[in-house]
């Protein structure tokens, strides 16, 4: 299997439109050709975030089946890139216009969205007698330390890779590491499983370590991730110093991969 358990496909008459809608949006973005900053990545994180909240709600059936299928995987990416980028052509027009800042409009509305959201499931856990903070807690803050440590080492051996990736670089980092740190707990201490094929042949392969009787098998999935994020960061320094548009642009596609299933697996433990 290839696919990732749990893939479905919407209907032609909610795909179709979803895609028109997304190919327009991307389309004005290119005749706007906005900037894309470490303040623009930044900006753009909460959007990561909140799209993650809206697959969390799909997976505790929150929403009418008519539409559930859109926030599932992988339509709940179309549905938020859409939105997030319908809201930074409205930041683009309105900084044009003299006013607010770009990155501050995209910033605040991309939190409020995820706070409302994040909110509405947390609250429907607590009074279903779902909610568990403990573990999703522990998941942030390791991950917090992991980052930590993986960037001072990077700033220290690699002070170029460091200081050319800046904020969007340790972006990457805690999205991928959360990921993977929120996936050995789920792993390990949770009991859970992994859709992602890749992942779960890495995690069967810390589970065969002598090490596993004593500190789990997940280590080994973490450890991936942080080798896998600081290397990407380093392949990716040319690039981000010659065209940096582009290249933060896709170092943000690339922390939305972590730092989205990482944000899923804890508000997940949270709820359910």
């Amino acid at each position: 299997m290839v696919l990732p358990e749990g893939f479905v496909l919407p209907p032609w008459y909610l795909l179709g439109p979803l895609l028109v809608i997304l190919g327009g949006t991307i389309a004005f973005l290119w005749a706007l050709e906005p900037q894309v900053t470490d303040r623009t990545v930044l900006a753009f994180a909460p959007w990561m975030l909140f799209g993650s909240t809206l697959h969390v709600l799909y997976r505790i059936d929150a929403y009418p089946d008519t539409i559930a299928v859109l926030f599932s995987a992988p339509s709940v990416y179309l549905v938020t890139a859409v939105i997030g980028g319908l809201v930074w052509v409205l930041g683009l027009l309105l900084h044009a216009a003299g006013l607010q800042p770009t990155e501050r409009i995209l910033g605040v509305t991309g939190t409020a969205f995820f706070a409302v959201f994040a909110m509405f499931a947390i609250i429907s856990s607590w009074e279903q007698g779902t909610f568990q903070p403990f573990w999703p807690v522990i998941a942030v803050v390791v991950s917090g330390v992991v980052t930590s440590l993986a960037w001072v080492a990077l700033s220290l051996w690699f002070t170029d890779v460091a200081a050319t990736t800046g904020v969007t670089g340790a972006i990457v980092v805690f999205g991928h590491v959360l990921d993977g740190v929120s996936t050995a707990i789920g792993f390990d201490v949770l009991g859970g499983g992994e859709d992602v094929p890749l992942s779960q042949l890495i995690l069967e392969a810390g589970r065969s370590l002598p090490t596993a009787e004593y500190i789990g098998a997940g280590w080994l999935f973490v450890l991936v991730k942080v080798v896998l994020a600081l290397l990407i960061l380093g392949l990716f320094r040319e690039y981000v110093q010659e065209r940096p548009r582009q290249g933060r642009f896709l170092l943000a596609l690339i922390a939305a991969v972590g730092l989205g299933p990482g944000v899923h697996n804890v508000l997940l433990f949270v709820v359910a």
